[in-house]
C-alpha cells in the first residue's frame, strides 16, 4: 500500500524538491511551486493537472481521481486516492508529471532522463 512516507520520499528525490508546510499541510515544491500537496489525513494527494484533463481522469479512475468540490474548480488541480494506487510505481509517475508541469524548463532540461516535456 502506498503511503504518506512514500509520498514524502519519492517527491523530496525529484530534482530540487522542497517540502514546505502551507495551509497546515505538508507540500511538495520544484522551484518555489507547488507540484504536490498531502491531503488533511493523509489518505490523498492534490497534484499539478491541467483543467482540460481532469474530467477524462476522474471518468476513467473515479476511485482514484476525484475533485473536491468548491476547492479545485478554478485550479489545474487534482486529488488522487493513495490507496487506490497500485504501487510505488504509479505514484513515482504521478508525482513526476506533476513536477514536470512546475519545474523550471531550465531544471527540466538538466534532467531528460525525467522524462518528456510537461502536458499543458
Amino acid at each position: 500500500m502506498v503511503t504518506a512516507d512514500d509520498v514524502r520520499r519519492i517527491a523530496l528525490s525529484l530534482p530540487d524538491g522542497a517540502e514546505k508546510l502551507a495551509w497546515g499541510m505538508p507540500t511538495f515544491r520544484v522551484g518555489g511551486k507547488i507540484f504536490a500537496a498531502l491531503g488533511d489525513d493523509d489518505s490523498s494527494i492534490g497534484i499539478k493537472c491541467p483543467k482540460e484533463e481532469r474530467a477524462e481522469l476522474i471518468d476513467a479512475e473515479p476511485a482514484k481521481f476525484f475533485l473536491r468540490e468548491g476547492h479545485d474548480d478554478n485550479y489545474a488541480w487534482l486529488r488522487v486516492r493513495l490507496t487506490a494506487l497500485e504501487d510505488e510505481r504509479e505514484l513515482r509517475a504521478i508525482l513526476l508529471d506533476s513536477w514536470r508541469q512546475a519545474a523550471p524548463r531550465k531544471l527540466r532540461d538538466a534532467h531528460p532522463e525525467l522524462g518528456g516535456p510537461a502536458t499543458g
